[in-house]
């Protein structure tokens, strides 16, 4: 008699595992119509015991599957959606007692589908869009220049950073919806300059990157969130695009 159980016990436990599934609603179909066919239909010589058992069994590997889709559903969203964000500064003008405060940023998406940047958030203030000036040009936008040291070009009266860098006045094509030039190597005048010019409009909206896509974003940070006060000061800078993003921490500078 127990012989006749522990064979009848073991070719339950071989039907579950043979028809086990990662998909969890698959394997629960399963589970039923095993339970169906061999647990819950009137069968001579099993006993209650056994029949707890295999039902045990059978939860346990059904609970491995949703365990493990879970984890695998958890990792995919994760590499889909990742950002770099580098070379972030911000500055702040040392004579203008409102706080004339600009930043800028360069943003990579380092995932597999397309993302927006939709948020840039400093000193508990979120930058609206309009405040935003972008390039995502992916030939101004050079590893180079995304990679160097973002510059502040100076400022054109309170609160407002120089429309264009003293030695660029037509870089940008007329094609182009220019509010700010940015040339951080100096301008076409510089003997050694080699990195284009950077043709910034103004944002309306989040920012679309298509994966592996550049973009450099200045932004203006609204009035009296940095002041001069502030200067010297570490900040956490949030800059995201949706789930994808992570605060970061900077030293406020004089231009």
């Amino acid at each position: 008699m127990i012989k006749n159980c522990l064979s009848y016990f073991h070719i339950r436990i071989l039907s579950v595992q043979k028809y086990y599934t990662s998909d969890p609603i698959t394997s629960y179909r399963v589970f039923l119509l095993i339970m169906k066919n061999h647990v819950f239909t009137k069968r001579k010589g099993i006993s209650t015991v056994l029949t707890t058992v295999i039902i045990l069994v059978a939860s346990v590997v059904l609970g491995s599957g949703v365990v493990l889709y879970g984890t695998s559903m958890f990792q995919t969203v994760a590499q889909e959606q990742s950002i770099d964000v580098e070379g972030i500064q911000i500055w702040v003008n040392a004579t203008d007692p409102l706080g004339d405060a600009w930043g800028a940023a360069g943003v990579r998406n380092n995932g597999d589908q397309v993302l927006a940047v939709d948020t840039i958030f400093v000193k508990g203030a979120n930058v609206p869009f309009t405040s935003w000036y972008f390039d995502k040009d992916q030939t101004r936008v050079s590893a180079e220049n995304w990679q160097n040291t973002f510059v502040h070009e100076g400022t054109g009266g309170v609160g407002t950073i120089m429309n264009n860098s003293p030695e660029v006045t037509t870089a940008c094509p007329a094609s182009a919806v220019t509010t700010i030039e940015i040339d951080i190597d100096g301008g076409v005048s510089n003997p050694n300059d080699a990195l284009p010019t950077m043709c910034l409009e103004q944002g309306s909206g989040p920012v679309g990157l298509s994966p592996g896509e550049r973009a450099v974003i200045y932004f203006q940070i609204p009035q009296e969130k940095v002041t001069t006060l502030d200067a010297g000061a570490s900040t956490t800078l949030k800059i995201f695009a949706g789930e994808a993003g992570a605060p970061l921490s900077t030293i406020i500078t004089n231009p």
